[in-house]
């Protein structure tokens, strides 16, 4: 056993000689020094063995002395670079320690003087880069991206006069790019992208490199104009994207340009304006992307001279309305997005000659008319949604969809039959769209076996139902007998059933409203969630009454409010949307369907629509508790009679909002911050959870209604954008926002006008008092805004409480409510939280089980 020791002892002392027997502080110990304490321990494994010099990575001088070369990338070295190693290698010239771990450098590297290409990228090295930096004035080449350095560039970067790349991308660098950068003349190459460097560009940043041709500050926050690159007529590649780059793009265009990034800026003007540098070449360019910035105007005159273009992205923008642009001459695209350009139009057929192309985003325009043939076996994403396209989706383009990693067709009024699409694909990629297909291409209709014993069996059935009809006629007639008040249908006699030929016209106390149809059986209503349900506006006669006004339940701001019920015993409000419309059917079905598929358990859910003539009714669940308003106002107790049509309620066929268990139920804070806080959150979901977000426009107490479980339910979303007209004229008194009060006020509704509303039903129904015209202490002429905001200024939020809800929770928790409302009332937008903040703070001071 001991000989076998003392073998394999010889053995390894063999197989370690050129490392034994290295003479030390000399090159070769310095790395094999290095590689061992930065854990690589098989030398022979990766190359280390023979000859020094000829190991791999490393290069010697003409007397195999000194090392001039040493390449370790991708080695697995780790931790800090330890002293007197690769900082002895007095004569390296060239040094590569890529794609390892390395997390720091030694004190003695900054010594090396000789460096001429120095590589460190994808370590993991922190800290400041060095200012000692300014010792490698020979440095031609130096690459420290994807590392963590941090704090600002040194300005010693100006002593580096032989630099010629540059590339500092993907780290933590701060602060403005250093003045001295303009002293490194010879830079051909600069990568700077993906840190946090902000602040402006140095004086003269472009005219500083004569030389440069690639330029990448993508990624950062640098501030700037146009002007700051004026002088670059070297460079090929430029990518300024995701900066706050403002003003237009006159100086940018010359020179040889092959690759333009702007992305995600703030630039402004008419681009087809532009006049183009006589030095730039539309044959050189390859990839444009202007996307995310404020350009307007029309496209490019020029851009069919652009030959050969792969890459092209033009979306979100705020181009004028104009047709597609000319793609016959750009043969070479490869990606083409246009999406939100506000293309209108046709999509030209000769898109199918662009046989490259991977990539086409047409999406969020106004395109209408047909889809072409789109014949690509190329093509990998197809994104058409949101548009005014019509008509059958090309069969041919359906057959190439199974090639394709996405695509889009949702949002149109486009028909499709294609039985081998699964029902999650329409529902993900062609919501909207119509099944056009013949019962004959279901195949499971030919797939059925005649039943045995058939006659049998259709006996038992017929004989079954027969019993269910007259225990239901039974039924029928005794709750007749019992109901005092219902909404049911009139009986009409034969000969009124026959007069269902239009146009029909109705009276309410404060309108008439027409319904030009020719035939009622004619016209279809749409349920969405029932589609097999053939509903016509005969039937929403029937169910009202021909619109009688006993069925009438309110008169709101956009038209009435009947209830009825369908057919099936599907109980529905239907408003008739009289006011203020200027949409075309197709704009309005879409947007209706749009509405419709908006469901959250705090939104009134629309469940359909009739477009009759030049009347839009959408069809609503009944709501079977009224609304806040009428609550607040004239039910204090909670109690309310059938009788009662002085406000904007819906009715119930229960008589009413009826109290479970203790008298006062829905007079507690508990029911008030249940109020609350669902409003809200049907809000943050409307601004949050919806893309794009969507502004109710009319946030105020009779738009939350109640259901039966008594769960708060927003209602008439999308409504007030579809059907309103004037910004003011589309908000309640009392509930408009101070900046459309200003003659200078923004004349767009944002969400934070909702918050305002929101903050204002918060107050209502913590006080009891309505928004304007109640009796407010100490304010002759105010309202309950200024009121409330002025005691809880005056931390005297105590006062404001309405009595009924005094002591039915603690007062600090409905004090904390009041000053959440006093945040959604400010003045000033910016001051006022989100919904998304509100649902949190409400929830913070949600009543405990025990309260």
């Amino acid at each position: 056993m001991g000989c076998g020791i003392l073998a394999s002892f010889l053995v390894l002392s063999l197989f370690f000689e050129t490392l034994v027997c290295e003479k030390p502080n000399t090159d070769e110990s310095f790395v094999s020094e290095f590689l061992q304490k930065m854990g690589l321990n098989e030398f022979q494994d990766h190359g280390f063995s023979g000859s020094f010099c000829s190991w791999r990575g490393v290069s010697c001088d003409e007397n195999s002395e000194y090392v001039v070369k040493l390449e370790a990338s991708g080695l697995g070295l780790s931790g800090v670079i330890p002293d007197t190693s690769i900082g002895k290698l007095i004569k390296l010239q060239t040094l590569d320690l890529s794609n390892n771990k390395i997390t720091g450098m030694p004190s003695d590297f900054w010594s090396l003087g000789s460096l001429k290409n120095l590589n460190l990228s994808f370590n993991q090295i922190s800290g400041s880069l060095s200012s000692n930096i300014v010792n490698f004035g020979l440095l031609q080449s130096l690459d420290l991206s994807f590392n963590n350095f941090s704090l600002s560039i040194p300005e010693s970067i100006s002593s580096l006069g032989n630099l010629r790349v540059l590339n500092l991308s993907n780290n933590k660098f701060e602060s403005k790019i250093p003045s001295g950068i303009s002293q490194c003349c010879s830079l051909v190459s600069i990568n700077l992208s993906a840190n946090k460097l902000n602040g402006s560009l140095p004086i003269d940043f472009g005219y500083a490199f004569p030389q440069l041709k690639f330029l990448n500050l993508a990624e950062n926050e640098i501030l700037g104009r146009e002007s700051d690159f004026s002088g670059m007529k070297s460079v090929t590649y430029l990518n300024i994207s995701n900066n706050l780059f403002k003003g237009s793009v006159v100086g940018i265009f010359e020179g040889p340009l092959e690759v333009i990034d702007l992305s995600r800026n703030q630039f402004q003007g008419h681009i087809a304006k532009v006049n183009f540098s006589s030095t730039f070449k539309w044959s050189s360019l390859l990839y444009l992307d202007l996307s995310e910035n404020q350009f307007s105007g029309e496209f490019f005159n020029d851009l069919s001279r652009a030959c050969n273009l792969k890459h092209l992205n033009l979306a979100h923008n705020r181009f004028t309305k104009q047709k597609f642009l000319k793609v016959g001459m750009l043969a070479n695209l490869v990606y083409l997005n246009l999406s939100r350009t506000n293309l209108i139009g046709r999509i030209p057929s000769n898109i199918s000659h662009l046989h490259s192309l991977r990539t086409l985003d047409l999406s969020q325009n106004h395109l209408s008319n047909l889809i072409p043939p789109i014949v690509n076996m190329n093509l990998k994403v197809l994104d058409l949604s949101h548009n005014n396209l019509t008509g059958e989706i090309p069969f041919s383009l359906i057959d190439e969809l199974h090639e394709m990693e996405r695509f889009n067709f949702s949002y149109n009024n486009l028909s499709l039959c294609s039985p081998n699409i699964s029902r999650e694909i329409i529902q993900e990629s062609f919501v909207g769209s119509v099944n056009s297909c013949p019962i004959a291409a279901n195949p499971a209709f030919f797939r059925r076996k005649a039943p045995k014993h058939r006659g049998l069996k259709l006996a038992l059935a017929l004989t079954l139902s027969m019993i269910c009809l007259l225990v239901g006629l039974l039924f029928l007639a005794f709750g007749c007998r019992r109901k005092n008040r219902t909404w049911a249908v009139k009986k009409y006699s034969y000969k009124e059933e026959q007069i269902i030929s239009g146009p029909f016209s109705f009276k309410t106390d404060s309108t008439t409203w027409v319904a030009d149809v020719k035939q009622a059986t004619s016209v279809p209503v749409i349920i969405f969630e029932k589609p097999l349900l053939n509903f016509t506006f005969a039937d929403l006669l029937s169910a009202t009454s021909h619109f009688d006004r006993d069925t009438l339940l309110a008169e709101g701001r956009f038209g009435p409010v009947y209830g009825g019920l369908l057919p099936g015993g599907i109980h529905v409000a239907l408003k008739v949307l009289v006011h203020g419309s200027t949409m075309t059917d197709e704009e309005a079905a879409r947007e209706l369907e749009y509405l419709g598929r908006i469901r959250h358990p705090n939104l009134v859910p629309l469940t359909g629509y009739c477009l009759a003539g030049e009347q839009r009714i959408a069809i609503y669940d009944y709501m079977e508790n009224g609304n806040l308003q009428n609550l607040l106002y004239d039910l204090p107790l909670g109690v309310h009679t059938t009788e009662d049509w002085s406000t904007d309620t819906w009715e119930d066929e229960n008589d009413g909002i009826q109290n479970v268990g203790a008298e006062g139920a829905l007079t507690s804070w508990r029911f008030g911050h249940k109020v609350a806080l669902g409003t809200a959150r049907a809000l943050a979901f409307l601004h949050h959870g919806c893309s794009p977000p969507i502004i109710h426009r009319d946030v105020k107490a009779s738009s939350v209604y109640l259901d039966s479980n008594l769960e708060p339910r927003l209602s008439d979303f999308g409504l007030a954008k579809i059907f309103g007209n004037g910004v003011v004229e589309e908000i309640a008194r009392g509930y408009v926002p101070p900046e459309f009060l200003e003659p200078e006020g923004s004349s767009a509704p944002t969400p934070k006008s909702d918050v305002y509303g929101f903050g204002v039903v918060l107050f209502e129904v913590i006080t009891g008092k309505k928004p304007v015209g109640d009796d407010y202490p100490e304010e002759k002429e105010g309202d309950l805004v200024s009121w409330v905001r002025g005691l809880v200024r005056r931390s005297q939020g105590l006062r404001a409480i309405d009595p009924k809800i005094r002591g039915t929770g603690p007062d600090a928790q409905i004090v904390e409510a009041l000053k959440i409302g006093y945040l959604c009332t400010a003045e000033v937008p910016s001051k006022r939280p989100s919904m998304q903040q509100v649902v949190g703070l409400l929830k913070d001071i949600e009543p405990s089980a025990l309260q």
